[in-house]
């Protein structure tokens, strides 16, 4: 098992994760529940895992959001529901959304079912020392329906490698905004849509943009340059690596018929047109093996 198998998860997993963003069902769950936007939704259904916690607590977690984003949504949000009411809405539009995306017949089949307790197995496998949503999230009850098992499962192992790929940004000294700067640089995202969305204003984006100038990583012109290319490349392949682990205790074997299981599912989302233009976590729809 190498970095690559991670990657190529990730790549199948992330899609399905991303309904609780994108999806009718959470947009109507965060409006039932008395949210105020799509950014007050966003960030209660992902946090809730963590409880009722500071704007502070939740900008750390995430990492790429300016403070202000995040204040405008919180503690507001645990005002307007306690925590435990959001994760019951969030299970239930979870379980609605895949219900309607991937068919009644589908999600009932013994296949569905077989790929949630796969993956609920590999998320229970994850260590989760130092990772603070992915602990939070793994720490959840098992749900009983297939659809939102899956769903919980496929959500604690992003989390496991998101806040892996956080310590990575951290260890080589990369902020939340050389980070998005790098990644649009790259080519796997558009940095105005990440600017604007992640709130941060130009000339902090122009600041990120110098920094990175001077450490020779980002040209004149806004490309990598060769050291940039090699340490967004190793940055990738850290992040990877840490995320390995699930796979490993998972098992080559079971692991691949997992990716099998998962490949319709990512693409169904992929060709559903609700994942947004921009691409802000820069998938690249490539699943082939070991990617």
């Amino acid at each position: 098992m190498t970095g690559g198998t991670a990657r190529g998860m990730w790549e199948r997993l992330e899609p399905v994760h991303d309904l609780v963003y994108f999806a009718p069902e959470a947009h109507r769950a965060a409006d039932a529940l008395g949210m105020r936007g799509f950014w007050m939704g966003y960030f209660a259904l992902r946090a809730a895992p963590l409880g009722a916690v500071s704007p502070s607590v939740v900008t750390s977690c995430f990492y790429v959001f300016h403070p202000a984003r995040v204040h405008r949504a919180l503690p507001d949000a645990w005002h307007r529901a306690a925590p435990a009411d959001v994760l019951a809405a969030r299970s239930e539009a979870m379980d609605a959304a895949m219900t309607r995306l991937f068919g009644p017949e589908a999600v009932g089949s013994a296949e569905f079912t077989e790929a949630a307790d796969l993956a609920w197995e590999a998320a229970a496998a994850a260590d989760t020392a130092g990772r603070v949503l992915a602990a939070a999230n793994q720490a959840l009850e098992r749900p009983e329906r297939p659809a939102g098992r899956l769903w919980q499962a496929l959500t604690t192992l992003r989390e496991h490698r998101g806040d892996g790929h956080v310590a990575t940004l951290v260890g080589m000294g990369l902020g939340p905004v050389e980070a998005m700067v790098l990644k649009a640089a790259a080519g796997e995202s558009d940095a105005a849509f990440l600017r604007e969305t992640r709130k941060w204003p130009a000339q902090d984006w122009a600041a990120a943009e110098a920094r990175l100038r001077e450490r020779g990583l980002l040209a004149g012109d806004g490309t990598l340059t060769p050291a940039g290319v090699a340490g967004r490349a190793e940055t990738e392949a850290r992040t990877d690596e840490a995320a390995e682990g699930p796979w490993t205790a998972l098992g080559a074997e079971r692991t691949a018929r997992l990716t099998g299981l998962l490949d319709p599912l990512a693409r169904t989302v992929e060709e559903s047109g609700l994942l947004p233009p921009g691409n802000p976590v820069g998938l690249t729809g490539r699943r082939t093996a070991g990617r």
